[in-house]
């Protein structure tokens, strides 16, 4: 036999629960908004960091398969290296054939990315070695190159290192530290 509920108690939830469960919701959501913030912040650099490790893994391999020279540069044109540190705006990838550090021929542009990584982000290279150049077999002459990303409190959110033997590898601050300038 099938139950019946009684004709004097209505069934659904009153405006007093829904206002309740609302308030909880709010209360739950305005103590987890702090700790996403910074989950964005870490993923947004997860994510410039493995961008720059595949721009540099392209560039290496460029150097080896056409058996030349090649440079990783910033660049916000597309079509010429940026003077100073800041790889923010873009990257350039070319080969130098010549050794002269900049395309001499539209046709030896591989790849040009003038678009930001992230507008949240800061990315700076060490002030001795502005660009990333590949010997044609895959290593990387002159000194250690490392790409900084910073959010714009200036707090160091990752480094990605290219070492002699053109290795790369990324790391992330264990404590706060603050960016390098």
């Amino acid at each position: 036999m099938a139950r019946t509920l009684p004709a004097d108690k209505p069934s659904g939830i009153s405006l007093i629960e829904l206002l309740a469960g609302i308030g909880i919701l709010a209360i739950v959501a305005a103590v987890a908004a702090p700790s996403m913030a910074g989950l964005i912040e870490r993923q947004r650099a997860i994510s410039a960091s493995n961008a720059l490790v595949a721009h540099l893994s392209a560039a290496r391999l460029t150097a080896i398969t056409h058996s030349s020279h090649t440079v990783l540069c910033p660049s916000t044109d597309g079509a010429t290296c940026n003077a100073g540190t800041d790889w923010s705006g873009g990257l350039l990838l070319f080969l130098d054939r010549d050794g002269n550090r900049r395309p001499d021929r539209p046709k030896d542009i591989v790849r040009a990315d003038n678009t930001s990584v992230s507008r949240h982000l800061r990315l700076t290279s060490s002030a001795g070695r502005q660009q990333a150049r590949y010997l044609p077999d895959g290593r990387s002459a002159g000194s250690n190159l490392t790409i900084s990303i910073c959010n714009m409190r200036g707090e160091l959110l990752g480094s990605v290192i290219v070492n002699n033997t053109g290795r790369i590898r990324s790391t992330r601050p264990v404590h706060p530290t603050s960016c390098p300038m």
